[in-house]
């Protein structure tokens, strides 16, 4: 399937990159191609693609899966995709409000705006494998180490799920229109936590919390949001004193000195 000039469909179609889906199209089909090859596709794979654009990805998916599923939130795009790539199911929604269907790769150009919150409903889904395209700096808070100043609540939350690596940086001229920085081909691939977790909600919850105000101390995070962990705040500053690390700033904690703060938060409670 040849792949159609992007700025002679979107002539075709009338339509302009809208902002506010985060839309920019991939063009240059040598990048589509590596992503693929970093996926290794089987002809017994389903694969998820969200936010499919013009279908640079699409066509190439639906000569090597099984099936592709792609969920498109913009209808102009949709109607085109299902007539230009017959062979792929077009979903025409918004992918953080429906439900996915059962898939074993996604592949995906993500829109930068949603980035965030596909990768966590990602993670939390039953998947062998992904290869997805993001913004350079997002990238960047996917893997980065304690103490950096990259280092956040993704992090932790990518790495409790998954072993995460960048493949390669994309220059922005592969894109039209283009944006305003670069961005990276990140795979990843889930696995069990490598460190116990008693409680993954409270685990998230505190994660969420204390990232909230990175750089403070982990007592004075936990002051700022003592509803989600006690029943008021004198119960928590009883508490407190309990805690390890509760004077180290929330940025210097290892993902798996966040499990244990967790368990000392939840021992009384048991």
């Amino acid at each position: 399937m040849a792949d159609s000039d992007p700025r002679q469909v979107l002539a075709q179609l009338g339509v302009r990159a809208r902002k506010g889906l985060g839309q920019h199209f991939l063009v240059d089909t040598r990048v589509a191609e590596r992503q693929l090859a970093y996926a290794r596709l089987t002809p017994s794979d389903v694969v998820l693609e969200i936010g499919p654009g013009l279908g640079v990805l699409t066509r190439r998916l639906a000569e090597r899966a099984k099936r592709v599923i792609a969920i498109e939130a913009d209808r102009r795009l949709a109607e085109y995709l299902r007539g230009a790539v017959p062979d792929a199911e077009i979903v025409l929604a918004d992918a953080l409000r429906v439900d996915w269907p059962a898939f074993d790769v996604m592949v995906s150009n993500l829109p930068y705006g949603i980035s965030s919150p596909v990768t966590f409903k990602l993670l939390d889904e039953p998947f062998d494998r992904a290869v997805l395209m993001y913004q350079w700096e997002f990238a960047k808070r996917m893997v980065a180490k304690p103490g950096t100043s990259d280092y956040s609540r993704l992090s932790v939350g990518v790495y409790r799920r998954a072993a995460c690596d960048i493949l390669e940086r994309v220059p922005r001229n592969a894109f039209r229109p283009q944006p305003r920085v670069d961005s990276a081909l990140v795979r990843l691939a889930p696995r069990p936590s490598p460190f116990p977790v008693s409680d993954p909600r409270l685990y998230d919850a505190l994660v969420d919390a204390l990232f909230g105000h990175r750089r403070k101390t982990v007592e004075n995070g936990l002051r700022l949001s003592w509803r989600s962990f006690a029943p008021s705040e004198a119960a928590l500053e009883a508490l407190l004193p309990r805690l390890p690390y509760r004077g180290r700033r929330v940025e210097e904690l290892r993902p798996e000195d966040l499990s244990l703060l967790a368990d000392a938060i939840a021992g009384p409670k048991g």
